[in-house]
C-alpha cells in the first residue's frame, strides 16, 4: 500500500518561505519521479514543480526562481521549497506519484498580504 504524507504548511506573510515535505512509504521511492500540485478555492488542481528520478526538475511558470523542488532518497522524502511568496500561492498543496497516480492527502498553505 502507497502513502504519501505532506507536512509542512501554514501561515505565513507574503516574502516569507515555507518547506513542504512528503514522506513516501510503499514504494521503491529513488525510482520515481515526484511531484507537486497545488489548488486555489474556485480553480483547477495544478502542477508546481516535479522531479524525476534521477533529479531533473521542472516548475511551472508562477514559481520559476521562487520555489525549489528537491529530494532525499535515504528518507523517501521530497521537498518543496518556498520563498517570496505571494498572496495567489495561498492554496492546497498535494504530493504526487504520478507513475501510479498516488496523492497525499494535501496540507494547506495560507499568503496574507
Amino acid at each position: 500500500q502507497v502513502h504519501l504524507v505532506e507536512s509542512g504548511g501554514g501561515l505565513v506573510q507574503a516574502g516569507g518561505s515555507l518547506r513542504l515535505s512528503c514522506v513516501a512509504s510503499g514504494v521503491i521511492f529513488s525510482a520515481n519521479a515526484m511531484a507537486w500540485y497545488r489548488q486555489a478555492p474556485g480553480k483547477q488542481r495544478e502542477l508546481v514543480a516535479a522531479i524525476t528520478d534521477g533529479g531533473n526538475t521542472h516548475y511551472a511558470d508562477s514559481v520559476k526562481g521562487r520555489f525549489t523542488i528537491s529530494r532525499d532518497n535515504a528518507k523517501n522524502t521530497v521537498y518543496l521549497q518556498m520563498n517570496s511568496l505571494k498572496p495567489e500561492d495561498t492554496a492546497v498543496y498535494y504530493c504526487r506519484l504520478p507513475r501510479w497516480d498516488y496523492w497525499g492527502q494535501g496540507t494547506q498553505v495560507t499568503v496574507s498580504s
